[in-house]
């Protein structure tokens, strides 16, 4: 049975989202790229894209959705994730090739340096320390099943059931391990020096400042060698993806002096970083 996206933070609005799939625009529809929408009489929303199987990967889909945002036809977390959802799924007749195509584009174009997150998901896998490594807010999962096929020991946590569905799925029908569980940042069912790396990529973002502290002292409680944390540098918080405030290298170092740590390194690539060596 195919898993669907539970959303963990979005507020629903009382807006209907409708999508479906035509390669071409009805008539009166507004265009932006590759989707056009229009809004009836009874406030629904109603998408039509034109991606295919072929072409359906994140970064498609973040840019057909996107286009929707800029031009006021959808609003916050919840309509994004709603009309994201929408999108793939129309992709196909059966929800499981729909999925499986845009796990599958999606890995390979950030595997292979074409997908604007590759540089974060590079920089990020070059940071592992040690052979088992922890995703920390992994969402879809793509960052934890790259680290699988480089053949370490993945585990992959995040708040919402639907993401972790979709990512255990994925993972056993590509052949690459990962032990996908749901919890919250801010308390990891995970044991005390359970990975060797704990990452915590484009999360804090979406956190509270004591919600931020709390999931950085988890994250050193279960890391045996390394934390690594991820931050957007942003002029403002991207509402639709569900980002609480913008972040600077300054609320990265006010970070590393509020937690017990045995060293830290501060890095900017794609935005910035945070390396921290847990105490024995």
């Amino acid at each position: 049975m195919t898993a669907t996206l539970t959303t963990s933070a979005g507020v629903p609005t009382d807006r209907r989202i409708a999508v479906r799939r035509s390669s071409i625009a009805p008539r009166g529809f507004h265009r932006a790229g590759r989707v056009a929408w229009q809004t009836d009489v009874l406030g629904r929303v109603e998408v039509v894209h034109s991606l295919t199987l072929d072409d359906l990967s994140d970064d498609s889909l973040v840019s057909g959705l996107v286009a929707l945002v800029d031009a006021g036809a959808i609003g916050g977390q919840w309509e994004f994730e709603e009309t994201a959802v929408g999108i793939i799924r129309s992709c196909s007749a059966d929800p499981d090739v729909a999925w499986s195509a845009f796990y599958d584009n999606s890995v390979a174009a950030l595997r292979s340096g074409i997908a604007a997150f590759s540089p974060v998901h590079r920089r990020a896998r070059s940071l592992i320390s040690g052979r088992s490594v922890l995703e920390v807010g992994s969402c879809f999962g793509f960052f934890a099943l790259q680290c699988a096929q480089d053949g370490h020991q993945v585990a992959a946590c995040d708040i919402s059931p639907g993401a972790v569905g979709l990512l255990d799925a994925a993972a056993r029908r590509r052949g690459t391990p990962v032990h996908a569980v749901v919890g919250d940042a801010t308390d990891l069912p995970f044991a005390d020096d359970a990975v060797d790396t704990v990452t915590l990529i484009h999360l804090l973002e979406h956190l509270t400042e004591p919600q931020v502290r709390d999931a950085i002292g988890q994250a050193l409680r279960v890391a045996r060698r390394r934390v690594v944390i991820a931050i957007p540098y942003e002029e403002h918080p991207s509402e639709h993806f569900g980002h609480l405030t913008t972040l600077s290298e300054d609320d990265l170092r006010r970070w590393a002096d509020a937690v017990p740590h045995a060293g830290a390194q501060f890095h900017t690539d794609h935005g910035g970083w945070l390396v921290l060596t847990p105490r024995d």
